[in-house]
Parts: structure tokens; C-alpha cells; sequence
């Protein structure tokens, strides 16, 4: 009969075998011999420790040694075997060829459907425009892969492999991009900020710093881009109109002190002459006999002493002349700034309502387009104009009506989306810029700010004046914004002459 042996049965054999086997007795080595008396195995103990020693002096320079030596240490802290592996043979993988491509033997092998594999072709040709230019590897393995798929029954096995290689690659170069992007953008925030340190003085050119690092502030967008470069050329109009115009004050001021300098000059010079020419005529005087030797030195005197007061007299002329002359070069300097203040904000926007003028929205309009284009996107345009605006001017007066647009505007920024762009196209009429929008939608969204209109009413002299506008939407469809203007206008007259308050599509 059998009978299991006792801990302490087991514990005596495993100190007999390590002195017979003359074995260090070590925790790891009294586990080893316990377990084989004991007929058992526990599972092999994480070996944390050593890893992280290994860790330690591995090479993490490149951006693949850095990525699989993160991985390796999640692997130690989870104390994961599986994830232990993929490392190390990532790790072997770095800087190899990849992988030969096996050769196709056998003729019941499964092929890529062909819609398939021309979807991949097009995925790995517009991921390469943002890769760059500075791993010509991925390139290569891109063109491979490419000119594989394009051929007519592409093995699946071969695929995989071929795109495995170029996955693999492109982790690399993604992890490089993303890096290089996000060093760009520190860089064009430090140039936002020091132009915000440099211009304290400059109210509006601190404000426009401002606004640019908030619009540089990831997550970016192209719309917000475009805004960004908008703005900064703004910025640097600004600065050359008013370096310009600083130097040429500088010149001013410069040439008045020369002039000022050199009028005390003369002043100084007029005043020591007349006073050597009067010690002069003092001494004559005291050596005199005669009254009739005074006489023509007395008219000296008085000669010298006319000729000092008409020079002092046009010497305070012109250097009162010089003063008025400097304070008009500050106030024109003061006078410009305020030009250029207002010039900055109504290039764009109309001075009124504050909503794109018809020299913005001819901007904004192109840059949609554009966008439009290239990504295949919808965009719509809607024009509004506001119903009964006449009589709503005759009855409450020209105030009422520019405080009733200026109250559609209001309501139209807080409906709409932040990407729709609001213009003034010309009296109560209005242009609605509406980006990745369907017709279906772009009519739905005027709708709804007509409801927002009837909800908020616009408060003039303790009365409730209800605005309406009537609206035409149109899609924009390859043409030119010109046309489409002309459709959305159409659509608006006939939603006026439908009755008003309506939005119809053109």
C-alpha cells in the first residue's frame, strides 16, 4: 500500500539530496529538490528583479527601442509571459529585413477579393503623404505592398505578411511624426508667447497673441489652422504698418532735437557776443572825456541790444514752432494706432454687428470651398433676410432696427455651430456658411434658429418686438459661390413671397 509521504518525510529526503548532491543550499536550490521529491511543480516564479537589471542597460535610442523598451517594462509590472515574449522577439526583430516572402506553391490558395485589396492600396498610399520624407524604408515597403496588391488574385498569406512588414515600419514612422508635430507646435507657441512678452504696450497686438495661442491649443483642426495663419498675418501687417511708421517719427523727433540743439547753440553764441560787445562798450565808456564820445557808443549799445531781442523773438518762434511740430508727430502716431485698431477689426467684420463683412465672408466662402473639395465634404450656404425690417425701422426708429440685427446675430452664435460663419451680406440680409451639411440639414438648422428666434424675443422700449427672417438654402455643387448666392437668394424670395417666415430650398 501507497502511502503519501509527510511534509516533514519530504523535507528530510530533499536535505539528504543536497548534501549528496553537494548543492549550495540556496532558497531556489531547496525548492528545486523539494518539488521533485515531492513528485509536484509549482509554477515558475516572474523573474521581475533580473528584468529590471536588464532594463536598465538596454539601448533606448532610437524610437523603436524606446517603444519596446515601455513594453517591456508594462510586461515586468504586469508579470506577463506572453507579453514578455512579443517583446523580446520585437526587440530582435529591430533594425532586420523583413521577413522574405514565402513562395506560392500550391494553386488552392485563398486570394484578397479584388475590391478588397484596392481598398488597402488606396489606405497605404494616403498614409504615406503624412509619414514624410525621412524613412525612405517605409517607402520602400509601400511601394511593395502596393505593387503586390494591384496584382490580380494576391495570395491572402502573402498579404499578411507583406503588410505585417509595413505595419510594423509604420508604427516607427507614426511614432516619429507624431513627435516631430508636437515639437513644432511647442515651438510655434513660443514664438506666440514671445510676441505677447514683446508687445505689453500694444493692446491689440497682446490681445491677437492671445488668440493665437488659444487657437494653436491642441486637439488642431485645418479650420483652426487657417484661422491661426489668418490671424497671424493680421499681426504681422500690424507690426511692419506700425515699425514703419515708429521710424519715421523717430526720424521726425530726431531732426527736431538736432534743430533744437542747435538753436540753443545759436542762442548761446548771440548771447556771449552781446555780452563781449557790451564789456566793450562799458570799457570805452569809462575811459571817455567828453559827452560827445559817449554818444555813438550808447547807440551801439542800444543797435546790439534790438538786434539780441529780434533774435531771441525768432529763436522762441521757431522753437515754439519745433514743440507744436513734436506733439503732432505723437498725436499722428496716437492717431494711426487707432486707424490701424479699427482698419484690423473691420478688414473683415462689420463694424455694426461683428459678423463677417462681404471682404470676409468672400474669404471664409473660399476657404470652405477648398476644404470642401479635398475632403469630398457637403457644404451649403443659406441667405437670410429679415422680415419686415422697414417697418420695424419706420415704427421704433434707425437705432431699433441696428439693435434688432445686432440681436439676430446674437442668437445665430449662440444656435449654430461653432464651424458655421455668419456674414452681413448688405442691409438685413445675412449669409450663412454652413461646412460638412446636406441640403436636408442645412434647411433643418435654419429652421431651428427660426424657432430660437421665436423664443427670444428682442426687447426695445419695454416691448417685445418679434423678429422673423425668410431664408433660402442652396448646396454648394462644384460651381463657384457667385452661383450659389444667386440660388440662395432666389429660394429667399420665394419663402417671402410664400408668406415670410419660411426657409426653402434652392
Amino acid at each position: 500500500m501507497d502511502f503519501a509521504k509527510s511534509p516533514s518525510d519530504i523535507a528530510r529526503e530533499t536535505l539528504k539530496l543536497l548534501a549528496t548532491r553537494r548543492l549550495t543550499p540556496s532558497p531556489d536550490n531547496y525548492r528545486a529538490l523539494y518539488e521533485e521529491v515531492a513528485g509536484t511543480r509549482s509554477a515558475p516564479q516572474f523573474p521581475a528583479t533580473q528584468l529590471r537589471q536588464i532594463l536598465r542597460v538596454m539601448p533606448c535610442q532610437t524610437p523603436g527601442q524606446k517603444r519596446q523598451a515601455e513594453l517591456l517594462e508594462k510586461a515586468i509590472a504586469q508579470q506577463d509571459w506572453s507579453m514578455l515574449q512579443n517583446v523580446l522577439v520585437g526587440y530582435a526583430k529591430l533594425g532586420l529585413a523583413p521577413a522574405p516572402v514565402p513562395p506560392v506553391h500550391s494553386a488552392s490558395i485563398d486570394h484578397l477579393p479584388h475590391g478588397l485589396a484596392q481598398n488597402l492600396v488606396r489606405m497605404v498610399e494616403n498614409a504615406l503623404p503624412a509619414l514624410g520624407e525621412d524613412d525612405p524604408r517605409i517607402h520602400e515597403l509601400a511601394a511593395q505592398l502596393i505593387a503586390f496588391l494591384r496584382e490580380p488574385t494576391p495570395p491572402v498569406t502573402t498579404a499578411e505578411q507583406l503588410l505585417s512588414n509595413y505595419s510594423y515600419r509604420l508604427s516607427f514612422a507614426a511614432e516619429d511624426q507624431a513627435a516631430i508635430r508636437q515639437s513644432l507646435l511647442g515651438l510655434l507657441r513660443l514664438v506666440f508667447e514671445n510676441i505677447a512678452a514683446l508687445s505689453i504696450d500694444d493692446a491689440w497686438l497682446h490681445g491677437q497673441a492671445e488668440a493665437l495661442l488659444t487657437a494653436s491649443t491642441p486637439p488642431l483642426t485645418l479650420r483652426q489652422l487657417d484661422d491661426v495663419q489668418q490671424r497671424l498675418k493680421d499681426v504681422i501687417f500690424k507690426q511692419s504698418e506700425a515699425k514703419d511708421r515708429s521710424m519715421q517719427a523717430q526720424s521726425q523727433m530726431r531732426e527736431l532735437l538736432a534743430t533744437f540743439i542747435e538753436r540753443l547753440a545759436q542762442m548761446d553764441e548771440s548771447s556771449g557776443s552781446y555780452s563781449e560787445q557790451m564789456e566793450r562798450c562799458a570799457e570805452r565808456i569809462s575811459q571817455a572825456t567828453e559827452l560827445k564820445e559817449i554818444t555813438p557808443l550808447l547807440e551801439e549799445v542800444m543797435a546790439a541790444t534790438r538786434a539780441v531781442a529780434l533774435n531771441s523773438r525768432l529763436t522762441r518762434a521757431e522753437l515754439q514752432d519745433l514743440r507744436e511740430r513734436a506733439e503732432t508727430t505723437h498725436q499722428e502716431m496716437d492717431l494711426l494706432r487707432q486707424e490701424l485698431d479699427r482698419a484690423s477689426i473691420q478688414a473683415r467684420h462689420d463694424p455694426l454687428t461683428g459678423s463677417l463683412n462681404r471682404k470676409g465672408f468672400d474669404e471664409a466662402i473660399g476657404r470652405e470651398i477648398a476644404r470642401a473639395r479635398r475632403q469630398g465634404k457637403p457644404l451649403c450656404l443659406a441667405l437670410l433676410d429679415l422680415d419686415n425690417f422697414k417697418s420695424l425701422n419706420d415704427r421704433l426708429g434707425h437705432e431699433a432696427g441696428d439693435d434688432a440685427l445686432k440681436h439676430l446675430v446674437l442668437v445665430t452664435r449662440e444656435v449654430m455651430r461653432p464651424q458655421d460663419q455668419l456674414a452681413r451680406y448688405g442691409g438685413e440680409e445675412f449669409v450663412l456658411i454652413l461646412p460638412d451639411t446636406e441640403l436636408t440639414e442645412g434647411v433643418k438648422a435654419m429652421e431651428r434658429l427660426q424657432r430660437e428666434l421665436t423664443k427670444r424675443y428682442f426687447l426695445k422700449e419695454k416691448e417685445r418686438v418679434l423678429i422673423t427672417f425668410s431664408a433660402g438654402v442652396t448646396q454648394l455643387e462644384g460651381d463657384d459661390h457667385a452661383d450659389a448666392i444667386r440660388r440662395a437668394d432666389q429660394g429667399m424670395y420665394l419663402a417671402k413671397r410664400a408668406g415670410k417666415n419660411r426657409v426653402l430650398a434652392a
